[in-house]
């Protein structure tokens, strides 16, 4: 019997208005928000994602382990991963590591706007 239920994974950010805004233009679904420096997004099937205010922000720094680590990262299956990678370029996301292989390797990685390393992969 497990211990306790998913319930969201949280980021950190100095916007998390428009750090929502991204992810929900990405993912679909509605934000909510609780005050100022929280906001949640609340995906189709269930999922829910919060943007928490935090002034002070640093980005990780990828794919760095000895120090300012990526802590963690989100993964978005795409059907079509060229078709996807223009969009998520256009709404702000920074381009990490997108030498697949021709394919080969399955996935690409990218920062949000504040940072967040995430990867689009092949479905």
């Amino acid at each position: 019997m497990p211990i306790a239920t998913y319930s969201l994974v949280a980021l950190d950010c100095p916007d998390p208005r428009s750090l929502a805004a991204f992810y929900q233009a990405v993912l679909g679904g509605e934000i909510t928000k609780y005050d100022e420096d929280w906001y949640d997004l609340h995906v189709p099937g269930g999922a829910r994602i919060a943007f928490q205010r935090a002034p002070d922000h640093r980005p990780p720094e990828w794919p760095r382990g000895d120090r300012n680590s990526q802590q963690e990262h989100l993964d978005f299956d795409v059907t079509d991963i060229d078709c996807a990678q223009e969009e998520v370029l256009a709404l702000g996301a920074t381009p990490l590591d997108l030498d697949d292989g021709d394919g080969e390797r399955g996935f690409r990685v990218y920062a949000d706007p504040a940072g967040h390393p995430f990867c689009l992969c092949r479905q």
